[in-house]
């Protein structure tokens, strides 16, 4: 038996998923139907959002399910009368045991992490920020622990010092397609070995939690190369930012900027943490602990994302601001 004789459902959410749903697509595997999340309202205008995910396979002519809960009696049916063989779950709600135990081989999920490390819904991110040099891809099958079931397959990929969140998505993305099939063929074939995560000192392991706003900020106290990496963990999406303030304002917010592009400089005798230089050009630059970053670009609230340059044409008294808390 080959991977295209199983009768797939294929469950996601966003474009990290949509890759791998057009790859089964278009190489001619039989998905039986897309479970998303449903519709909902977003933006000022409150219009109907639909996922990524239905978009595509809307496009791909694929049947599309949309439940607003998963244990639902009707929605249990309807994948009952698909007679699923395999589930594929990609960036999706957790699932209750009902449905991912439904299908004859099981249910996989595909993670953007080397399990067990990053465990979470934002490992791409946490990654950079603690500064790694290596990420990947895991395909493991679902049991009842989020991120914890036995691993089926996975594939390596360095993170370079010019990558940031955005750049990895992507590769991981891409990466990700070929893991997907290469894992449905093992299942129809037999050829599986599930290598079990019980046996992990979990003291050892880096978690991945969601990421909020608050976990956005920058702490400018911190040493050059941990804001290096933050910034770069978190950009273009939800993007690191700082507090800004008037040097001679008795320390009242006036304002907050996300910074999207940091490198930085050692220096032996920095400038109080926050403080703000320009050259009034191109050149933005922050203290921090040991030096200073040096901002590529940055949005201001409220404004779109700029380079320094057109920002400066606009913003001539910056170095009378401070960032930070």
């Amino acid at each position: 038996m080959t991977g295209k004789d199983l009768r797939i459902i294929f469950m996601g959410t966003p474009e990290f998923a949509v890759a791998s749903l057009r790859r089964l697509a278009d190489d001619g595997y039989n998905v039986v139907a897309v479970v998303t999340t449903p519709d909902k309202p977003a933006g000022r205008g409150r219009k109907m959002h639909e996922s990524d995910v239905k978009v595509a396979a809307r496009e791909l002519g694929l049947p599309i399910l949309q439940p607003e809960k998963l244990k639902a009696e009707e929605f249990v049916e309807a994948v009952r009368a698909l007679n699923p063989d395999l589930g594929i779950v990609i960036a999706f709600r957790m699932l209750p045991e009902i449905i991912w135990a439904m299908p004859r081989l099981g249910t996989f999920n595909l993670h953007a992490s080397l399990l067990p490390q990053y465990r979470g819904a934002a490992p791409i991110n946490h990654a950079i920020m603690n500064g790694e040099t290596e990420t990947g891809i895991t395909t493991f099958l679902l049991n009842h622990e989020i991120d914890k079931g036995a691993i089926i397959g996975q594939r390596r990929e360095p993170i370079l010092p010019e990558d940031n969140m955005g750049s990895m998505y992507e590769k991981l993305m891409t990466a990700g397609c070929d893991l997907v099939v290469e894992t449905v063929e093992k299942i129809a074939s037999g050829d599986i070995r599930p290598i079990e995560q019980s046996d992990v000192d979990e003291s050892q392991l880096k978690p991945a939690p969601k990421i909020f706003k608050e976990d956005c900020e920058i702490d400018w106290s911190w040493d050059g190369r941990r804001i290096v990496n933050f910034v770069r963990g978190l950009s273009p999406y939800p993007a690191a930012w700082s507090r800004m303030r008037k040097a001679d304002g008795c320390g009242e917010e006036t304002g907050s900027a996300k910074i999207f592009e940091a490198t930085f400089r050692p220096e032996s005798n920095p400038a109080p943490a926050g403080t703000v230089s320009t050259d009034g050009r191109d050149s933005i630059s922050v203290a921090c602990a040991d030096g200073r970053i040096e901002i590529g670009s940055l949005q201001l609230a409220g404004k779109r994302r700029m380079s320094n340059r057109e920002l400066l044409v606009g913003f001539r008294n910056l170095e009378d601001y401070v960032f930070g808390k």
